[in-house]
């Protein structure tokens, strides 16, 4: 980690020298600007003076040329300063993110906690001090849904999990390009936001604006009223109230449908920017070269029904929008009127959207997916040590870890071994309050998760096949549906059953089920429930203070194995290792802590 802490290191002060070095250029370049302004002004005032037009004609070019070049050279500076701006806060945010600062980052993917998930919530898959706020690095909108979809999603095959392996092994050295390939989206600024009216936009094409009769109409009537004015200007030969009622006749044609070209035209606004996005986004991937087979595939996907890039599409679409823009200027009401430019851009808009608008949709989430697997790259760039997961293709339940610890604690972590195959079905975790039980569930929990994304699991080596993740671990009240936390606790039970029940490959983990009710009712309900799981061919893990389920390992024939975490005391401090043992806990600190809090207990 320490390599990777130094490349971060190195990259954000050469993006900080080269920022700062545009930085004193963009201000040369404003001063040279005003001082050329200036001296332009300044020889024409004395060339007039003087009564020299000729020189004073060729002056006056050529400071318009050189002052035009200032502009556009300096407006460029400005784009490149953005951009170097923006590759400085992604190498900050990667040292934020190694130093373990990543919990300040603003995206926590709220919008997609949902509690009646089968897993997210109980794992921190989303929200503040999440999986997804540790790893999001999507510019766009489809990128963020994407990587949510990926881990909240179990994937249905090991062909699958091994294809996106492949792609993230790839993308995880390329440093240079994925940083690059964000930086694309991070220069221009862009309210994330639904695109489902983008794509129903683009997927319905108005025929009026394809018809042949109606392009040749607008395309031929300004054209001729320019060419009867030209006539009526330089020969006379054509009275002016011809070009006059050219020109009238545009203007009430630009009343006809005038709302709805407005409409269209909103929506050109509203998506302005994450088109521009898009545009950089795709042009980065479609012009780097892949080997991994998910990544070419991908690349295969951006395409038209006639075979041209989604690239130029886009790139095309955009410039369209930008001139769509230029209806803001001033000067636009008599340009309109006189080339009907409203319906030259509406007649453009329409042929795009024939030719590609039904594209729009996967281009973007093929981009998307794209941005999520360069979030989920982060991991064995940052993480070189970490275990490339293999995924059993068998049916036997199993998941096998060595050296396996939290990848959100950073390194605090301790890491443990751990095996749950056949004749192990159930492991029962017991232990003293505080010793570690609930975090090695949502440790086994999240490292799933990854090895199913693809990603590397925080482990030295893991195994695992695959298996529907069903958690019980943070059940609370909802007053809004009248729900109390006990009874919200047995729906999660009761979805675990019935998945188990069906025959699903069920992998489930408990913590301190049914501690909503009194010690006898839960010691009881407990021991049915473990035992019914077991039954059904459930495979998962227990936490617990109820010793007495300890038992269930004889009961089973083995089935159920007895784990446990320990604590000790030091300097009359209590102290815990975070170790994961066999057998039953043998140790209670309930007292002890009750005591640290101020509450007298006597012997």
């Amino acid at each position: 980690m320490r390599d990777v802490k130094i490349l971060y290191e190195k990259r954000l002060q050469a993006y900080q020298r080269l920022g700062s070095r545009q930085k004193q250029a963009i201000s040369r370049l404003s001063n040279l600007r005003l001082l050329v302004f200036a001296a332009g002004i300044a020889a024409v005032g004395i060339l007039y003076y003087f009564k020299l037009p000729i020189i004073m004609a060729a002056v006056l070019i050529a400071w318009i040329a050189f002052f035009a070049y200032l502009v556009v050279k300096h407006r460029r500076l400005i784009e490149n300063k953005k951009y170097t701006d923006a590759l400085q806060e992604i190498n900050s945010q990667s040292l934020q993110r190694l130093q373990g600062e990543w919990k300040k980052f603003s995206d926590a993917g709220e919008e997609f906690r949902n509690e009646n998930h089968a897993y997210t919530g109980d794992l921190d898959i989303f929200g503040r001090g999440s999986l997804f706020q540790q790893i999001n690095t999507s510019c766009t909108y489809t990128g963020r849904q994407k990587l949510a979809q990926i881990l909240e999603t179990i994937p249905a095959s090991v062909k699958l999990i091994y294809s996106r392996q492949e792609a993230i092994r790839e993308l995880a050295p390329k440093l240079g390009w994925r940083q690059h390939f964000m930086a694309e989206g991070l220069v221009i600024t862009n309210k994330m936001s639904n695109l489902e009216d983008l794509y129903q936009w683009a997927g319905k094409v108005n025929q009026f604006y394809r018809n042949n009769r109606v392009v040749a109409l607008f395309r031929i009537l300004p054209a001729a009223t320019i060419l009867l004015g030209l006539l009526y200007m330089t020969t006379g030969v054509v009275p002016w109230y011809i070009p006059v009622a050219g020109l009238v006749l545009q203007f009430l044609l630009l009343k006809y449908k005038a709302r709805e070209r407005g409409v269209e035209f909103l929506t050109a606004e509203k998506y302005k920017n994450a088109l521009k996005i898009y545009d950089k986004l795709l042009k980065a991937f479609e012009e780097k070269s892949f080997q991994a087979e998910y990544l070419v595939q991908l690349q295969s996907r951006l395409q038209d029904k006639e075979g041209k890039t989604a690239f130029k599409q886009v790139n095309k679409l955009v410039k369209l929008w930008e001139s769509i823009s230029n209806r803001y200027n001033a000067f636009h009401i008599f340009f309109n009127i006189l080339t009907l430019w409203d319906y030259q851009c509406m007649i453009a808009l329409e042929a795009w959207k024939d030719r590609s608008g039904k594209e729009v949709k996967r281009w973007f989430d093929t981009i998307g997916e794209v941005e999520a697997l360069c979030s989920l790259a982060i991991i064995g760039h940052d993480h070189p040590d970490w275990a490339v997961p293999e995924v059993a293709a068998e049916d036997a339940a199993q998941v096998r870890a060595t050296a396996m610890g939290h990848p959100l604690l950073g390194e605090k972590r301790v890491c443990n071994d751990f095996e749950i195959i056949k004749p192990h079905d159930i492991l029962l975790i017991t232990g003293s309050n505080m010793s570690g039980k609930s975090t090695l569930l949502r440790t086994v929990g999240i490292n799933l998760i990854l090895a199913y994304a693809g990603a590397p699991a925080c482990a030295s080596a893991f195994r695992c096949s695959i298996l529907e993740i069903c958690t019980c671990m943070r059940t609370s009240d909802n007053l809004e549906q009248n729900i109390s936390s006990f009874y919200a606790e047995l729906l999660r039970i009761k979805m675990i059953l019935h998945a188990a029940k069906e025959g699903r490959q069920v992998f489930f983990l408990l913590d301190e089920i049914f501690k909503g009710t009194n010690s006898r009712d839960r010691h009881t309900g407990a021991k049915v429930l473990i035992r019914e799981l077991s039954r059904q061919g459930a495979v998962g893990l227990v936490s617990t203070h109820d010793l007495e389920l300890a038992e269930l390992e004889k009961e089973s024939g083995g089935s159920i194995k007895n784990y446990h975490f320990r604590e000790y005391y030091q300097d009359n401090q209590i102290q815990f290792d975070y170790k994961l043992r066999p057998g039953v806990s043998e140790t209670r600190n309930a007292i002890y802590l009750m005591r640290m809090a101020g509450i007298q207990i006597e012997e």
